[in-house]
């Protein structure tokens, strides 16, 4: 999945010319998170990834919530993971077939130079069409971006959310 994102990120900046500089206190020039939705039929199950910049995210979580956010501190992990979960339903949520999916948390990790959060939804028989909502961290930059993937029965669609785009359609008819 860190290849992909950096496949994307590569795309993004050559096919945009982003000649920009990064706006003051941010390391990076370009705000995106990456979304992996996999059908596993086998399971009925919809297995989600979000993975989202560890700066970014942990700025945003610091002004939603007025704890101590330290995304990468081990002895934090159970409070960040309620953080992160919560944000995460608000901000990002799944409709299958025309029925809202429930997402239960699985965790999150560090990859690098992100947090990526894992989500589970049971009892997800067929998917012939999934709605997505997705604005992660739209607060927190104007400029950012979500790339959402989606597979289903090996098939698999991409797109790219640009904020304030929120909503996303994939269909898996045969």
């Amino acid at each position: 999945m860190v290849s992909l994102l950096y496949k994307w990120l590569l795309a993004f900046i050559l096919l945009n010319n982003t000649t920009k500089e990064p706006a003051p206190g941010n390391i990076h020039p370009i705000f995106v998170s990456v979304t992996e939705i996999e059908h596993n039929a086998a399971a009925k199950t919809l297995e989600v990834s979000c993975k989202i910049f560890t700066d970014d995210f942990e700025k945003t979580l610091r002004r939603h919530y007025p704890s101590k956010i330290d995304l990468l501190n081990e002895k934090l992990t159970a409070p960040m993971g309620v953080l992160v979960n919560d944000y995460i339903q608000k901000h990002f949520s799944l409709k299958v077939d025309g029925r809202n999916v429930t997402l239960q948390f699985l965790g999150f990790e560090q990859q690098e130079e992100g947090i990526v959060s894992y989500f589970h939804a049971a009892e997800i028989v067929a998917v012939k069409k999934m709605l997505v909502f997705n604005n992660l961290l739209y607060e927190y930059s104007n400029q950012q971006m979500g790339i959402v993937h989606a597979t289903v029965n090996g098939k698999r669609k991409s797109t790219r959310l640009n904020n304030p785009e929120a909503s996303a359609v994939f269909q898996f008819v045969e």
